[in-house]
């Protein structure tokens, strides 16, 4: 079933804050191989500018992926998720992410294509502070494969 082409340009409410921690980043670059003394080391971090520990460059997927369920569980949409392979991860930062940041993030969808029989969904998911600060956009491509 195709995807319906009236959602691109929709945009959802802001998601609840997400409040960062110091251990969730530290978390994180363990899990990734990241082993920069600015993702685990508050001194570290401080000596380079940041107030605490700076999160690595792929972390806001933490953030964004479970956000990004407002667009994919709209029944509307028509997403089969069982069907759903990752095309495509960016990143734009205004500033790094830094514990202690609590982080909001709209979703919208920038894109809506079908080639060789399956869907391509684009989105775009905008995080910014709860005081409006913009930190990072991400733009994700799902594909949603076809039948057969």
């Amino acid at each position: 079933m195709p995807l319906d082409q009236s959602f691109v340009g929709r945009s959802w409410p802001p998601t609840e804050p997400y409040l960062v921690g110091r251990e969730k980043i530290r978390e994180f670059a363990r899990a990734i191989g990241a082993t920069d003394a600015e993702y685990h080391d508050p001194e570290a971090a401080r000596a380079l500018g940041y107030a605490d520990v700076v999160a690595p460059p792929t972390f806001p997927v933490a953030i964004t992926m479970p956000a990004s369920r407002q667009v994919v569980a709209d029944p509307a949409l028509g997403v089969d998720y069982s069907r759903v392979v990752h095309g495509d991860q960016r990143f734009v930062y205004s500033r790094p992410v830094v514990a202690g940041d609590a982080l909001v993030c709209v979703n919208t969808v920038e894109d809506i294509t079908s080639r060789g029989g399956h869907e391509f969904l684009t989105t775009r998911t905008d995080v910014t502070t709860e005081a409006g600060e913009p930190v990072v956009t991400v733009w994700s491509k799902l594909v949603v494969r076809g039948e057969g």
